[in-house]
C-alpha cells in the first residue's frame, strides 16, 4: 500500500485538484480542523498532512497548536497551504510545527518534490526509531541476563557520586558487589575498586 496522505481544506475544488495531483498515493480528505482531528484519530499512522490555514470551525493554526502540543505530540509531518502574499502566515505555521509550506495556486512539480522529500524523511525517521528500539531492547536483554557485572558511566570524576554515574547498572553487578543499585549510584566505581587497580583503570 502506498503512503497515506490527508488533505485538509475547506475548498472541495482544492481537495480534488491536490488529490488528483497525488492520485498514486492513498488520499484521505477533511474539510476543516475538526474533521481532520477525527481522521487523524482513526488513522494514527498517517504519512503526511497537507493543511490549508484558512478554514471555518477550526483553522490550520488551531489544528497545529492542538496536535503539536498534545501528549504525546503528533509526529506526522505537516505541509501548510498558503498564498503568495502570506509570508507572516508561513512563518507562524512553521513556528507551530509545520515542516514545510506549499503556495497556492499549487504547482504540480513543486508539490511532488516536497511531498516525496518529506515522505522519505519520515520513512527514514521511522526506520531510525525502529532500529533504536531494537538496539535498546537488545542492550536491556544483555544487561538483565549477563552473569558479568556491567555499569555504563560517562563521568570524568570516578569519585563523584550521584548524577555522574548514570542509572545503567545490571543485576549481576549488584549481586557481585553486594550493594544495591542506589548504593552504587551514590559511590562511583572508584570507591568499590581495589586501590591498586584504580590508577590503571583510570588509564583505561
Amino acid at each position: 500500500m502506498g503512503a497515506q496522505i490527508l488533505i485538509v481544506d475547506d475548498s472541495s475544488t482544492d481537495r480534488m485538484v491536490i488529490g488528483n495531483m497525488l492520485a498514486d498515493f492513498e488520499i484521505l480528505t477533511a474539510c476543516d480542523g475538526i474533521e481532520a482531528l477525527q481522521v487523524i484519530e482513526t488513522h494514527p499512522d498517517l504519512d503526511l498532512v497537507i493543511l490549508d490555514l484558512h478554514m471555518p470551525n477550526m483553522d490550520g493554526f488551531q489544528l497545529l497548536e492542538k496536535l503539536k502540543a498534545g501528549k504525546p505530540p503528533v509526529k506526522t509531518p505537516f505541509l501548510i497551504l498558503t498564498n503568495y502574499d502570506e509570508l507572516d502566515k508561513e512563518i507562524r505555521g512553521l513556528k507551530l510545527g509545520a515542516e514545510d509550506y506549499i503556495r497556492k495556486p499549487v504547482n504540480l512539480e513543486s508539490l511532488r518534490v516536497r511531498v516525496e522529500t518529506h515522505l522519505e524523511l519520515n520513512r527514514m525517521q521511522r526506520l531510525v526509531e525502529e532500529r533504536l528500539k531494537k538496539s535498546t531492547t537488545l542492550l536491556q536483554t544483555i544487561l538483565e541476563q549477563s552473569p558479568i557485572g556491567i555499569s555504563l558511566s560517562f563521568s570524568k570524576d570516578p569519585f563523584r557520586p550521584g548524577e555522574d554515574l548514570p542509572p545503567i547498572i545490571n543485576p549481576a553487578l549488584e549481586k557481585i558487589t553486594g550493594r544495591t543499585r542506589e548504593d552504587l549510584l551514590g559511590l562511583g566505581w572508584a570507591r568499590i575498586t581495589h586501590p591498586d587497580d584504580v590508577e590503571k583503570n583510570l588509564e583505561y
